[in-house]
């Protein structure tokens, strides 16, 4: 098997939202693309126009389905509940400076986020 007979998987982000403007982490909040994020989206689907994509799979939020339409693969994406985004829990929609300046010492990806996800809880295997 030649290096040409390997798969390539690409992981893409979603286009920018108005909180990835802001710094505000952004969980399962189902936060819309900014029309930045979906021009982003567009210049996707311009660049991966020459690859053979056979599975497409993206996370339920409508700004992941939205980049995914607009990058002209929404007719073979596959939603796959496993790749939600991190639940931020009480901090989902604040910005690292404010949890600091309630929790100087607190880490958020070792320590994990109050009534949310730890870092243990988003890279455990799913269970069927």
């Amino acid at each position: 098997m030649s290096s040409v007979d390997l798969p390539l998987v690409c992981v893409v982000p979603h286009g920018e939202t108005a909180w990835t403007v802001t710094g505000q982490h952004t969980g399962r909040s189902d936060i819309p693309l900014t029309a930045r994020g979906e021009e982003q989206a567009r210049a996707l689907g311009a660049r991966l126009r020459e690859m053979r994509v056979d599975h497409v799979l993206i996370n339920p939020l409508q700004r992941a389905r939205r980049t995914c339409e607009l990058a002209g693969f929404g007719g073979i994406a596959t939603v796959d509940a496993d790749l939600a985004e991190w639940d931020y829990g009480e901090y989902e929609g604040r910005r690292t400076a404010e949890i600091r300046a309630d929790q100087p010492t607190r880490r958020l990806f070792e320590d994990g986020c109050p009534n949310g996800e730890s870092a243990a809880d988003v890279g455990a295997v799913p269970t069927v």
